[in-house]
Parts: structure tokens; C-alpha cells; sequence
């Protein structure tokens, strides 16, 4: 949530922040604002809307010319998307972005109102700008220091103070942020591809440590003024993985990336025609041994642990829950030392999901992490690390980084079976070799492409859908739901296709669409017969099934197919029709695909 930027050095910096914050877009967001050191002076601007309504308002009113500044995209939290409450915020001699949330900003407004100190806008963050400024006595540092002993939250900042026109203050808790290292300049952002078109090389920003970047240096200390030695980390990322290719969205490029993606990610995972995942540090007499796995999880991520808990519990038959990570901490779960907790995060800065793994922590359970930035704070904080190989997901509807996490739980599954001897070496390099075709199947499986794009005409003028499905095609059901409403905004539910006699189908009415997923074979039967409940009280019948597949005559309306594998994997394939029939839904009613409404794609805070 929120984009971070900050140059300098001897570029025109407005234009480094314009273009750096372009390549956050991704991230969500409401407003923007840039400030500037423009001949001494501070210069902000900022306005509501897209980064567009900002350009043309630099073109308008003032454009600053200066070396060093910062910038920022914001996701409304406190105060509605408006000129006033964009970022940056000022106080008399200082200026800052920030991304999170601080949780006690009321208490603090209040005593600084109690010193003189008046607001303009109603969000969280002019608070510690005002902080800052009432704690400034001419050290940067020192004040920032109060500063984080003041506030509770979550928040990375970016910080320029009047009286320091050569450099930026940064520091953040709980909210990304790294320091990128150029040739006589430096930044400051949230995430990589922000700066990718200037330098590869960054700095990892960790808890509460303050960075002080001038053009030529980054100055590293603690909150004790402890000065800190760090390593510069290069990125494996490049422009052209940031970059659409091509393709009319990002959503699209990365849905047809998913064959090359899931080949990237179990490709090395996979000797001798075993899985092997020690170089994750996972101990196969670790997997022999652990009581209960919770998965933990937000959103896509949840619905690729669902179908982790179907494999493992069949395969390795060890007991599974799922829980969506909002809710975890608060129903006081019962974890023990003997217990594995898996988390999965796209970003690896999902909040909740990271408060999770802490609580874990805390109660003695070991902590898996499913994640696809490297360097992330939960791929830090885990005890051991999966690292999928999506490469950077722009668009914020999750595609390629949820196919890749389902492949990563097959693997996981299949070794874990093995360890506890319940597959012998043959099932299991049978398993494992029938996953490595999986590449081709999801190429094969695009080959529906015209025909969803065929029903999504259908289904633009729909009010609200149903989504069914049994088993893992429930789970899929679910994730195809999640696509539809996120980015097309019609309504859409999904259920397992078992309970529509308990409540559901008094939804159900002429001409309501409900998309069926039916590719598991010892569930078909049973699948059918809710469809053909839901056909008989005048349902648009539209179903995903395996290709070769046989339905009476009249029962769907449509029909998608994709390859048939073995039922444990159909998963990897089905959920291509689900992506694409969400994204042509959204083209045909001329969304923006990539950057839905209301929706971030790191969501940091809670």
C-alpha cells in the first residue's frame, strides 16, 4: 500500500520521482505529491487521482527544479483521497511521506495542538511531521530518534528537513523500504521496481534503523546513534520484467508467464526425480515429525494454502488448517513446539501475515515462508524460506504468484509423503515427474483463451455470480470469485457446490450465471447433479471441466475445457479459464484491469 520515493544527485529530481512513482502504480493508490529542494526552499506539490492529474499540474502551476526530493502515491487510511490530505506533509522545517498507519496519531495531535501546533489535513501522517518538526533542535537524527519513541504503528518515512537541502532521512517498522545506490545518487523506495531504471544495487532498510543518504554516501545508525555496516544487495530483476511487453495489461502478460514461472520455481527444486527442498533449510525428518501444519495466509495466498491442506492431508495425511491471517491471532490458536506454521505472501510484507509468523515465533512453532520477494521482511523472519521465482506481479489482481505457490505446496506435499513413508520413491518420482508437464499443460490450457473471452461477453452485464465446486475445485472456485469481483466489480460468491440446498439456492433465478468448476473425478458425479439443480431453476450454466469430459445434453450453457491430469494436479490448469474469464469481464466493460479500485497490492498495514 502506498509508493515511497526519494532521489538525489544530479538529475532533475521531479522527473526521477514522477517516473520512480509510475513504476509503483501497482502498489494502489488515490493521490500523489512530490517535494523538492527547488533554491533553498521546499517545493510541494500534490493532487487527488491518478499520478497523471500530478504531471499535469507540475505542467500548470510550478514545475521544481532541484536535486533532491521525495515522493509518495497514497492509499487513503485517514481522510478521504484529497489535494489536501496527499502526501508529502509539512511542518515549518521538514517535510515527509510515509506508508502505514500510526495507531496512536489522536493522542499526539493532541498534545501537539496543546503546543501552538494547527492541522491542515485529517490523516495520521502530518502528526509526525509535526512531531518532527516540535522535536527538531538542528540534529536530524535526534529528532527522529524522539520521534520513534513517540509513535506506535507501522510506518516507513521519508524525510527532508529545511535546514539539510543534500540528503534524505529515512526509517521505517513494519513497512518495506529499501536504499538505492548509484553512481553520485542515491533513493529511497518502496520496492525495487521503482528504481530499476536507474541502478540494481539497494540497501535493505531493517527495523527502526535511520538512514541518512546524500548523493555520494548512505549513512547507516540505530537508535542509539550506533553507527551500522551494511551490505549492498543487487537485484536479479530487470526493466523488461516490469515492463507490460506487449501485452495490452499486466494482468494478461503475467497470466500467459505462468508456464515459465512454475518452471522457474520447481525446476531446482527437483533431484534425481525427487523433490528436494533443503536448500530451504526444510529436514525431512523435520516433515516425518510435525503434529499440525497451519497455513496462514491473506486473499490469493489463502486460496493457494486451501489447496496445499487438500494435497497434504491427502498425501502425507497430516492433520491441516487454514486460516486467513486477519483473523488468525484473534481466535488464540493453540500452536505447540511440534507444530509447523506456513505462511504465503506474495510480497512478503503482508501485515497480518507477518503478525502471524510472529505469534508462531512466539510459541515455540517453526515458520515456513512461501514468498516471492527476496530480502522480504518474512522471508527474513521465517525460519525457513520457499522461494517462488514469479518475478515482479505489477498487476495487483494476483495471477503467476499464485500459480507458483500452489506449485511449491505440491512439492512440499510430495516430499513430506515420502518422509513419513506413506508414498514409496516410485509414487512419489511419479508425482513429482507428472508436475514437471505442468509448464506445457498451462501452455496448452491458454488454448481456451478465445473462448473465454466469448462467455465474458456473457457475463458484463451481470449483477452478481455464484462460483461452485467440490474439493479442490472448490478451492478454485473460491480464487476464481476472488479475480471476478476485485477487478470487474460484479458480485460474485463462491460455494461448495454440497451446501447450495442449505440456504444458497434461493439465490439462484433466470439468467443468473454460476460457474461450475467439475475436474475431480470422484466428485463429477455428485458436481453434476448441482448443476443440473441450479440449470432446473434457470441458471446460465457455465462449466470448467477436464477436456474428454461427457455432460447430458443441454446441462451447460458453456463449456471451457482444459487438460486433463491427474486429479491431485488439475489445480495448476483450472485456474487459467478462472484468470482469464475475470480479465476479459473487466476489458469488455472497459475497467482498469491492472489498478481495481479501493485495492493495494502490499497490503502492510492491518
Amino acid at each position: 500500500m502506498c509508493g515511497i520515493v526519494g532521489y538525489i544527485g544530479e538529475r532533475d529530481c521531479t522527473d526521477v520521482l514522477i517516473s520512480s512513482l509510475s513504476k509503483l502504480e501497482y502498489r494502489g493508490y488515490d493521490s500523489a505529491g512530490i517535494a523538492v529542494f527547488e533554491n533553498g526552499e521546499i517545493e510541494v506539490q500534490k493532487a487527488k487521482g491518478e499520478l497523471k492529474n500530478l504531471s499535469e499540474k507540475l505542467k500548470t502551476d510550478h514545475y521544481p527544479e532541484g536535486h533532491c526530493g521525495i515522493g509518495h502515491t497514497r492509499w487513503a487510511t485517514h481522510g478521504e483521497p484529497s489535494d489536501i490530505n496527499s502526501h508529502p506533509h509539512s511542518g515549518k522545517r521538514v517535510s515527509i511521506v510515509h506508508n502505514g498507519i500510526i495507531e496512536n496519531y489522536k493522542d499526539l495531535k493532541k498534545f501537539l495542538t496543546s503546543k501552538g501546533y494547527t492541522f491542515e489535513s485529517e490523516t495520521d501522517t502530518e502528526t509526525v511531521a509535526k512531531l518532527l518538526d516540535y522535536y527538531y533542535e538542528g540534529d536530524p537524527v535526534d529528532a527522529i530518534i524522539k520521534v520513534l519513541g513517540d509513535v506506535r504503528g507501522a510506518y516507513a518515512l521519508g524525510i527532508i528537513f529545511k535546514d539539510f537541502p543534500d540528503r534524505i532521512f529515512a526509517v521505517r517498522k513494519d513497512s518495506p523500504l529499501i536504499i538505492g545506490v548509484g553512481d553520485d545518487e542515491n533513493f529511497i523506495a518502496s520496492d525495487v521496481p521503482a528504481i530499476l531504471q536507474y541502478t540494481k544495487k539497494h540497501y535493505l532498510l531493517e527495523e527502526n534503523e535511520i538512514a541518512t543518504i546524500h548523493s555520494d554516501r548512505v549513512e547507516f545508525c540505530d537508535i542509539h546513534k550506533t553507527n551500522i555496516e551494511k551490505e549492498v544487495i543487487v537485484s536479479d530483476l530487470d526493466m523488461d520484467a516490469a515492463e507490460k511487453g506487449g501485452y495490452e495489461h499486466f494482468m494478461l502478460k503475467e497470466i500467459h508467464e505462468q508456464p515459465n514461472a512454475v518452471n522457474t520455481t520447481i525446476t531446482p527444486r527437483i533431484v534425481n526425480g525427487m523433490p528436494d527442498l533443503s536448500e530451504c533449510g526444510i529436514d525431512l525428518e523435520d516433515l516425518k515429525n510435525y503434529r499440525k501444519i497451519f497455513i496462514v495466509a491473506c486473499g490469493t495466498a489463502m486460496h493457494a494454502g486451501v489447496v496445499g491442506k487438500y494435497v497434504i492431508e491427502k498425501l502425507a495425511r497430516t492433520e491441516v488448517t487454514v486460516d486467513i491471517a486477519s483473523e488468525f491471532r484473534y481466535r488464540n490458536p493453540i500452536l505447540t513446539p511440534d507444530d509447523l506454521m506456513i505462511v504465503i505472501s506474495q510480497s512478503g510484507e503482508t501485515a497480518d501475515t507477518k503478525a502471524a509468523l510472529h505469534l508462531a515465533h512466539d510459541m515455540g512453532s517453526k515458520v515456513l515462508a512461501i514468498v516471492n520477494v527476496k530480502g522480504s521482511s518474512i522471508a527474513r523472519e521465517a525460519d525457513m524460506v520457499l522461494y517462488t521465482h514469479a518475478g515482479p506481479e505489477i498487476s495487483v489482481a494476483s495471477t503467476k504468484a499464485f500459480s507458483v505457490q500452489m506449485s511449491v505446496m505440491y512439492l512440499l506435499a510430495f516430499e513430506m509423503a515420502y518422509a513419513k513413508g506413506i508414498i514409496d520413491e516410485e509414487e512419489c518420482k511419479r508425482l513429482t515427474e507428472e508436475l514437471t508437464t505442468i509448464p506445457d499443460a498451462i501452455d496448452k490450457a491458454m488454448e481456451c483463451e478465445e473462448k473465454c473471452k466469448y462467455v465474458a461477453s456473457k457475463l458484463v452485464t451481470a449483477h452478481s455470480l455464484l462460483y461452485i465446486g467440490r474439493g479442490l475445485d472448490y478451492a478454485l472456485s473460491m480464487e476464481g470469485s476472488l479475480k471476478l469481483k476485485e477487478i470487474s466489480y460484479i458480485h460474485s460468491e463462491s460455494y461448495a457446490a454440497g451446501e447450495l440446498k442449505h440456504g444458497t439456492i434461493s439465490l439462484v433465478e433466470k439468467g443468473l450465471p454460476v460457474i461450475s468448476v467439475a475436474t475431480q473425478n470422484a466428485l463429477l458425479e455428485k458436481t453434476v447433479s448441482n448443476i443440473e439443480e441450479v440449470k432446473s431453476r434457470g441458471a446460465f450454466t457455465i462449466t470448467v471441466a477436464k477436456e474428454g469430459e461427457e455432460f447430458a445434453e443441454g446441462i451447460n450453457d458453456e463449456l471451457i475445457t482444459v487438460p486433463a491430469l491427474d486429479d491431485i494436479l488439475m489445480p495448476m490448469v483450472t485456474v487459467i479459464p478462472l484468470q482469464l474469464l475475470a480479465y476479459y469481464t473487466t476489458v469488455l466493460k472497459g475497467l482498469n484491469v491492472d489498478k481495481p479500485r479501493n485495492l493495494a497490492k502490499s497490503v502492510t498495514v492491518e
